[in-house]
């Protein structure tokens, strides 16, 4: 992947070692998965995935539990997950998710922070084209064969799966979000992270020059509180 790739990827795990963000991301993704597929994680692969993605972060089970409570509470009718699109320089495409209750508030912080970091904000939909949306999951590395977990996968719904470092990652079509949920845990996986994301179909390779020039855009949106996760099409 690059040097690039590795000063990218080590700075992102940098930041989501900050317990103090990284903590109510997490519970909001619990929220809004309970929200929009029930309270029971026994019937709700979204919410069990990230659960466990919370587990994986050592994130307390009284903060889980009271994010799952809150999905019923009055407050969380108001949570909406909102797309924004946009660019920075050297080609590098942005898809920034949100989960907001104030949409007023969160499309000016992201415009902002787009406009005083060298990028731009597009019309909502314009990158729909040049990503797809995935079920991605990121494990902890299996001590078995690669290509024998393969085989396992590929019947519930597995389309890639690659080894970076300490981690696995596998996907699928978004649609089969529940059936590779339910293969993961049949073969006892550990999750790491686990989300319906935004893939590039294709990607811009950039130097280190390049790379820091993007990365404090990129820093800026991840560190907003509304912001639940930064899709780009970078190696």
């Amino acid at each position: 992947m690059g040097r690039a790739f590795e000063y990218r990827r080590a700075a992102k795990e940098a930041r989501w070692d900050k317990m103090s963000k990284v903590f109510p991301k997490l519970a909001k993704a619990i929220t809004v998965a309970a929200k929009e597929g029930g309270t029971e994680p026994d019937m709700n692969p979204k919410l069990r995935a990230a659960i466990a993605a919370a587990k994986a972060q050592n994130m307390p089970k009284d903060n889980i539990d009271a994010a799952i409570k809150r999905a019923s509470g009055k407050d969380s009718a108001d949570i909406k997950t909102i797309f924004y699109d946009g660019k920075a320089a050297n080609g590098v495409q942005i898809i920034v998710e949100t989960a907001t209750d104030n949409p007023t508030r969160t499309v000016a912080n992201v415009k902002a922070i787009f406009n005083k970091n060298g990028g731009e904000i597009l019309p909502s939909g314009s990158l729909s084209f040049m990503f797809s949306r995935k079920s991605v999951f990121e494990l902890v590395l299996p001590d078995m064969a690669l290509d024998e977990l393969e085989l396992e996968l590929i019947d519930f719904g597995l389309e890639e799966l690659k080894s970076e470092g300490e981690s696995l990652f596998i996907y699928g079509d978004y649609t089969s979000f529940g059936t590779l949920n339910e293969g993961v845990e049949k073969l006892g996986l550990e999750i790491k992270k686990a989300s319906l994301a935004y893939v590039p179909n294709s990607t811009v390779e950039l130097d280190d020059s390049q790379l820091e020039a993007v990365e404090k855009l990129l820093d800026k949106l991840e560190d907003d509180d509304d912001v639940q996760a930064v899709y780009t099409n970078i190696e």
